[in-house]
């Protein structure tokens, strides 16, 4: 079976991308800041506005606007996969997965594909933004989403979307589609 993926010239997406065996390999504050440094050298090569992201300890998730006339995100999270995996396993750990595995993958990083979701409109926008935001806190990594360090939560702060203390006390509703993202 083919897996189809939604390609939208210049769209907006959503993305989960989930480590392998929900490894917590992110819970080192080092291997945050690889992740961050191979995202730019991307960014740098094939363009693309990082509108929000949250790094939990096994996951991430990513809000992305493409260039127009340009779809291919599967080309950036190929290329930011394959380097953060070959620089993490240089810099930090040799994780292989067991023998007799087909040797392209013989590093086991990531798991092999990720989640997808295409933007439809502002309202939409404004929830996947809550649901990245509220993600430390709705996994019990933080109290609120402002003490989480790997969140562009202060980003919307400084941007007046979100009062500092949004989501400390009361939690915003979350839409039913956020449960297949935990």
């Amino acid at each position: 079976m083919r897996y189809r993926r939604m390609n939208v010239d210049g769209g907006t997406y959503f993305f989960t991308v989930v480590t392998y065996e929900r490894r917590p390999l992110f819970s080192d504050g080092q291997a945050v800041a690889l992740l961050n440094e191979v995202i730019a050298r991307v960014q740098s090569r094939h363009p693309f506005d990082l509108e929000a992201q949250v790094v939990l300890p096994d996951h991430l998730h990513a809000i992305w606007q493409l260039p127009k006339e340009d779809a291919n995100f599967s080309t950036r999270w190929r290329l930011i996969k394959e380097a953060f995996t070959r620089e993490y396993v240089k810099r930090f750990e040799r994780i292989r997965r067991p023998s007799g595995t087909d040797p392209k993958y013989r590093y086991a990083v990531w798991q092999h594909r990720f989640w997808e979701h295409v933007i439809g409109d502002d309202r939409d926008m404004a929830a996947h933004l809550d649901y990245i935001h509220l993600n430390p806190v709705h996994h019990g990594l933080a109290k609120s989403p402002s003490e989480w360090p790997h969140s562009t939560f202060t980003k919307y702060v400084a941007r007046g979307v979100y009062e500092p203390t949004w989501g400390s006390t009361e939690k915003p509703e979350l839409p039913a589609w956020a449960k297949q993202h935990e």
